[in-house]
């Protein structure tokens, strides 16, 4: 499982590899090391605590991630409890504590987006998502978006234009100069339901199709109604893989979602989609179904 083992934690501990784009990332990445010094250093988090005569809430909250603005200072005391002593290890963990402080573009969107969702899925290395009804936020067209948006009980038009507005943003890590590698199975019946507007479904069917034939770092695979119970019908998941992070699973929900770190739960979700991906359309004939469905 990639970036679960202490071999991944360690290796995030390099100057060169602590450059991320997500400060969610970074600050996931922080923990991990943190939490990897001090089983180093033979401490139960209540001895460093009585240590520092901190809190354990307080060392806590850092190794879980649950402080949003690590301090510098904090960490670098932490440091000195834990005997680090490599000056190269310790600006590498300090840089991360500083990139966890920093703000992305989905802070200026906090109001639409619940979450740290884009922030982790910004500095994702590989994406595999599953859809039941919705064509993935990724490849959405902005008039579907928008339609999604009035759907789901978004009355306000500025709220609906943010919300269209930040899905564009998401959307952006599809063309910067490393992409994530992104699998997404979308279950068919979401094609079938789009097919209630006819405006939206042709621009929307054609999106993907540029997007199923392209030379890009995007998979797209269509689940059939003919493959009947599946295992994905729990609802949408994604499962994101990180360089020098956690693996972690998203579960959305109406409001926000669940963010599942545990292995055994990042396991099942991999046989899930690894089981989806045995009943879903080979991706060499995506495009070919799409097209028939325009015809």
């Amino acid at each position: 499982m990639s970036g679960s083992g202490s071999t991944a934690i360690r290796s995030a501990a390099s100057p060169e590899e602590v450059d991320v784009s997500s400060p969610s990332v970074a600050r996931r990445q922080l923990s991990a090391q943190i939490r990897a010094k001090r089983l180093d250093a033979g401490m139960t988090i209540e001895q460093a605590a009585d240590a520092l005569e901190w809190s354990s809430t307080k060392i806590s909250n850092i190794e879980t991630g649950r402080s949003k603005k690590p301090a510098v200072t904090d960490i670098r005391v932490l440091l000195d409890l834990y005997r680090v002593k490599d000056e190269r290890e310790r600006d590498a963990i300090l840089a991360l504590t500083r990139q966890s402080r920093e703000r992305g573009w989905w802070n200026r969107y906090d109001d639409v987006l619940g979450g740290a969702y884009a922030s982790l899925e910004a500095g994702a290395r590989s994406v595999r998502l599953f859809e039941p009804q919705y064509i993935p936020g990724l490849f959405q067209i902005p008039e579907y978006a928008k339609a999604i948006a009035q759907a789901t009980l978004i009355r306000d038009s500025a709220d609906i234009q943010r919300t269209v507005e930040a899905r564009v943003r998401r959307q952006e890590i599809l063309t910067q100069e490393n992409p994530p590698d992104v699998w997404a199975i979308i279950h068919e019946s979401a094609l079938l339901m789009l097919r209630a507007s006819p405006d939206l479904f042709a621009p929307q069917v054609e999106r993907l199709l540029d997007l199923a034939e392209s030379p890009n770092s995007v998979t797209v695979q269509v689940l059939p109604m003919s493959s009947g119970l599946h295992a994905g019908m729990g609802g949408p998941f994604s499962i994101l893989d990180y360089d020098a992070a956690p693996s972690l699973v998203f579960l959305e929900t109406n409001t926000d979602g669940l963010y599942l770190e545990k292995p055994p739960e990042i396991a099942r979700y991999r046989n899930c989609f690894d089981r989806l991906l045995a009943k879903a359309l080979d991706p060499d004939s995506v495009p070919g179904y799409l097209r028939s469905l325009t015809a």
